[in-house]
């Protein structure tokens, strides 16, 4: 497939027609939650987080060759894809996932939550699974493990180097400049070096399609429209050892898939030290390896969805919570 040559919105289009994908919006105090369902409507989904600037169609070609019973919901966290941003003048902080992914099951009525993420999603989905272990049944986290741990000086160089570029970005928005705009190529380029050959070209247009609205003053092209924002946000912050404690309350069936080819963002005693408690007080934690980069759950996803999906044939189960799904579609 030659993907230069894909209208927009074509191809996944057609994708999400053939596997059924209905898009839900979800009402959140500062808007809506934008979303992908897939699968069984009368099914509690598992929750599904992108990375970092990227989106729910991180996802597209992994659900299809995962247990077609199973229900996903893969959502646009704030300020990606066709999610609501925050409001002006805010930033955007990690922690806020324990009250979007609060809102989500409030708005459901769900007791339990399941979870599935990738990369910075599964930093997110580690501190939420900790912080509340009775209400998170099971975790899949694709290549990315746990908050980061940096150098006290470098923490301090990014909040001295982050700290004036969101002001400038939030002042874009609210004069609603709109973002520089490229040729549909130029955009899977930009996609797909800014990843650093993370992504193949031809999976770019499943994150591309909610990532890029067409340009008013250039109707040709299109700008990419996650909020600039995001760029200037600083991580959890945390020390190792809360890390590490944390870790102790992660006693529910957690798989971990660690891209081989993808760096582990730290220095690896740190990774080396959480996987080492998981080991030790999980019982129901596994480690995979798969060949690929960090992103090969969308470039590469049959080697990784048998590995999922032995895993979820073992621990996910349809519970109470499936009564009342319907109900909110």
């Amino acid at each position: 497939m030659d993907v230069d040559s894909q209208p927009i919105q074509t191809l996944v289009e057609r994708h999400d027609r053939e596997h059924g994908v209905q898009e839900v919006r979800i009402p959140v105090p500062f808007g809506e939650v934008a979303g992908k369902w897939w699968g069984p409507r009368n099914v509690r989904p598992i929750v599904c987080l992108h990375g970092w600037q990227d989106n729910a169609g991180t996802f597209d070609t992994l659900i299809p060759l995962l247990p077609k019973h199973i229900s996903f919901l893969a959502l646009d966290t704030p300020g990606h894809g066709y999610s609501s941003r925050i409001p002006h003048g805010m930033s955007y902080q990690p922690m806020n996932v324990f009250y979007f992914l609060n809102f989500i099951m409030a708005e459901y009525g769900w007791r339990k939550i399941s979870l599935m993420a990738h990369s910075m999603g599964s930093v997110l989905a580690y501190a939420y699974a900790a912080v509340f272990p009775t209400r998170v049944d099971l975790v899949v986290s694709l290549d990315a493990l746990k908050p980061q741990v940096l150098p006290d000086t470098v923490m301090v160089s990014l909040m001295a180097e982050l700290t004036p570029e969101f002001v400038k970005a939030d002042r874009r928005n609210q004069d609603r400049t709109e973002p520089p705009a490229y040729s549909y190529e130029e955009a899977i380029d930009r996609l797909y070096h800014g990843a650093v050959n993370s992504i193949t070209r031809e999976a770019c247009p499943f994150l591309l399609q909610r990532n890029i609205r067409r340009s008013v003053k250039y109707p040709d092209k299109y700008y990419f429209s996650r909020d600039s924002r995001l760029k200037y946000g600083l991580g959890f912050l945390w020390s190792q050892e809360i890390n590490l404690r944390l870790a102790q309350n992660l006693t529910m069936p957690f798989l971990f898939v660690k891209a081989s080819d993808s760096p582990y963002w730290e220095s690896k005693q740190y990774y080396d030290e959480a996987i080492e408690i998981l080991r030790r007080d999980n019982a129901h934690f596994e480690l995979a390896h798969v060949e690929g980069t960090h992103h090969v759950h969308l470039s590469h996803p049959e080697r990784v969805a048998p590995i999922v999906t032995e895993f979820l044939r073992k621990y996910w189960q349809k519970d109470d919570d499936s009564e009342h799904v319907g109900s909110k579609l």
